[in-house]
């Protein structure tokens, strides 16, 4: 079954198409995680995917129906999505944050009810920031502040969660926590998580369907064993690599050529020999 799919779209910004005709689907309750070299499109696509982009041609559909032709609200209450390096109103505390997923259920007939106050508790206890309510969003360090933005999208209540970089300017702890957080979301509440992610490595240990983004169009998609390859990471990346198992995972992991250390050694016995 899936969760998104989109037909022939194609997306672009003035005259410039950055995809093309792309046919899509998006699996339910999967974690799916876009990749591809910078200026792709996977930014691009992610939007589209939540109407923040209106195609040029094709459609995005979600739940039978073209999501242009869907109300604003029904479709935040489908699916939430975290942009790259989003900024909160200056003073804003971490409760007041959280509370703004709950805004598609609100109306002048609908007010703040029972159900809304137990969402944003329990968006803030699953993340780990209860302890932060009163705490202004930018006065966290970078790892509080994505915890506090995922949060709110928890209190969203959608079954779709989509994500721009969640990782971009965590350090390598706070990234695997981040994605640690988001496969427990997927794995305890069968949340379909569509995310883009730089790191080929942490897309191969954290996603089930993995979508490879080159030339405008899908070049390869499906699960990172059968097609995370040195000919893939080659054509889409431009980088000529060795795959080998993450000792850990026993994902795929992309071990990149380059001079690196052998030519500082070379360099170095150069000198020596002198």
């Amino acid at each position: 079954m899936d969760a998104i799919r989109t037909n022939a779209l194609t997306l672009g910004y003035g005259e410039e198409d950055i995809i093309e005709e792309l046919d899509l689907v998006i699996p339910k309750g999967k974690i799916t995680v876009f990749i591809g070299g910078n200026g792709s499109g996977k930014s691009t696509l992610l939007r589209s995917l939540a109407r923040l982009l209106k195609p040029k041609d094709g459609s995005v559909v979600l739940d039978g129906a073209d999501i242009a032709r869907t109300p604003t609200k029904k479709i935040a209450q489908k699916l939430s999505i975290l942009p790259q390096s989003p900024v909160a109103p200056e003073g804003l505390t971490v409760l007041e944050l959280v509370k703004q997923g709950r805004y598609p259920y609100q109306s002048w007939l609908n007010q703040w009810s029972e159900k809304d106050e137990k969402a944003v508790q329990r968006a803030m206890e699953v993340t780990g920031v209860k302890d932060l309510s009163e705490r202004k969003v930018d006065s966290l360090s970078g790892g509080q502040r994505q915890r506090a933005w995922i949060a709110m999208n928890l209190a969203q209540d959608t079954d779709i969660i989509l994500l721009d970089e969640p990782t971009t300017y965590l350090d390598l702890t706070h990234q695997i926590d981040i994605l640690d957080l988001l496969s427990d979301l997927n794995e305890e509440e069968n949340r379909t998580i569509v995310m883009v992610l730089h790191d080929i490595n942490l897309a191969c240990r954290y996603a089930d369907h993995i979508v490879a983004i080159s030339n405008k169009n899908i070049y390869q998609q499906g699960d990172p064993d059968t097609i995370v390859t040195p000919e893939l990471v080659a054509n889409v990346f431009g980088l000529r690599c060795q795959i080998m198992n993450d000792p850990h995972s026993g994902t795929p992991m992309c071990i990149p050529f380059s001079r690196g250390r052998r030519k500082k050694d070379a360099d170095h016995e150069r000198k020596m020999d002198a």
